[in-house]
């Protein structure tokens, strides 16, 4: 926190120059960035160990707990890490400053804001610095660049800001659950393979918002549980929509009359598909299976969406709706199961409750009701960075 308010002194002063002397705010700010670089490394700089008493002092070799560090001690593996993180905190002083300078106007200044990234092996966990009041719109070239660094797939996201990890510890300020299938063991069937959504979404159901849908807006949720996987995976900014904005959507592509907005009326796949498109230029593939019996036969069409696509699937038939998370599939004997996300539940957030309870839980191909038709909605990513 003082390197923030340090930062912002820093900002502050450079703002107050003329915008005659770009060269004197320039140096200002470099020498500035300069000193808190050489506090970082400085002897004085001592880092705490969360919820616990240890105290490290890692530039001067010397540590203060129940009982002295050593590189030979249990723990003594704290003072590399030590190391790494003095290095890493230079290294993002030094990201700041090119960013400040970067996108200075004159004498207007940017804050830069860090932000983390959990990337696929060997990159690791990274750190990228954005400045402050940019879009990701914005920022497209950056991000190019940064993935040929790393050697990353130029066909999805992965560093724009909604990418950024998430700490285990933080909570979520919307309070929403966030994939609740991550508690859950996959079933052990023999010479199966495990294929999962990829990524994060918020689980929505019933009841929730103040809004009294249970009965007839289990779609709608499901709808609320893709459309939060594309805003959370970084493909969009907007707010995941409510149900009389999804009736209003559904009346502005013409699919509905105007009634329909504020009604309690069901909706499908169809529906959620033309959604989709309308709201975020998502385009869907829509599996037809004229009964239930049909979907113990679909292990690989669906096995093939998550590994390719990775994206919640809606599932409607009759009156009921649901959203498929994953399935577990043996290609040589064809048994299966599927991860199912109701959105039929009507409780609070209680993640215990909704595992236990099979809210959110493996289920059978008797799950699904044998004579009934269904129709699956399977979105397709956006191929953008």
């Amino acid at each position: 926190c003082d390197f923030i308010f340090r930062l912002k002194g820093i900002l502050e002063f450079a703002c107050q120059l003329d915008n005659s002397n770009g060269a004197q705010s320039q140096s200002t700010i470099s020498k500035s960035f300069q000193d808190l670089r050489s506090k970082v490394s400085s002897k004085n700089i001592v880092f705490t160990v969360c919820n616990s008493p240890v105290l490290i002092w890692p530039n001067a070799g010397f540590q203060s707990s129940v009982e002295s560090l050593t590189e030979a001690s249990a723990c003594g593996d704290i003072l590399h890490v030590c190391t790494g993180l003095v290095e890493a905190l230079n290294k993002q002083l030094a990201d700041m400053e090119e960013v400040v300078l970067r996108y200075r106007k004159g004498s207007s200044f940017l804050v830069p804001q860090p932000f983390h990234f959990q990337l696929p092996k060997p990159a690791g966990l990274i750190t990228v610095i954005y400045p402050a009041g940019v879009p990701d719109s914005q920022l497209q070239a950056v991000r190019e660049d940064l993935h040929r660094k790393f050697k990353l797939p130029c066909d999805r996201p992965y560093l724009r800001r909604a990418n950024a990890f998430h700490f285990p510890d933080a909570a979520y300020k919307d309070g929403y659950l966030r994939n609740p299938h991550i508690h859950l063991n996959p079933p052990n069937i023999e010479d199966a393979k495990l294929y999962l959504v990829q990524g994060v979404y918020s689980y929505h159901h019933y009841m929730q918002d103040h809004v009294d849908d249970n009965g007839w807006g289990c779609a709608y949720r499901s709808l609320q549980t893709i459309f939060s996987w594309f805003q959370q995976q970084g493909y969009v900014e907007t707010a995941v929509p409510t149900h009389t904005q999804i009736q209003q959507a559904l009346v502005d592509v013409g699919d509905k009359e105007p009634r329909f907005v504020s009604s309690r009326q069901w909706i499908g796949s169809i529906e959620v598909q033309a959604v989709l498109n309308q709201l975020l230029g998502v385009t869907s593939k829509i599996m037809f299976v004229s009964q239930g019996s049909e979907l113990a036969t679909k292990g690989r069409e669906l096995a093939n969406h998550f590994q390719t696509e990775g994206t919640p699937v809606m599932i409607g038939g009759g009156i009921l709706a649901h959203t498929i998370l994953g399935v577990v599939w043996s290609e040589n004997t064809g048994q299966i199961r599927f991860l199912i996300l109701d959105p039929h539940y009507t409780g609070g957030e209680d993640l215990q409750t909704i595992t236990d309870k099979g809210w959110c839980g493996w289920k059978g191909p008797e799950f699904w009701d044998q004579n009934a038709y269904y129709n699956l909605c399977l979105p397709q990513r956006p191929k953008t960075i």
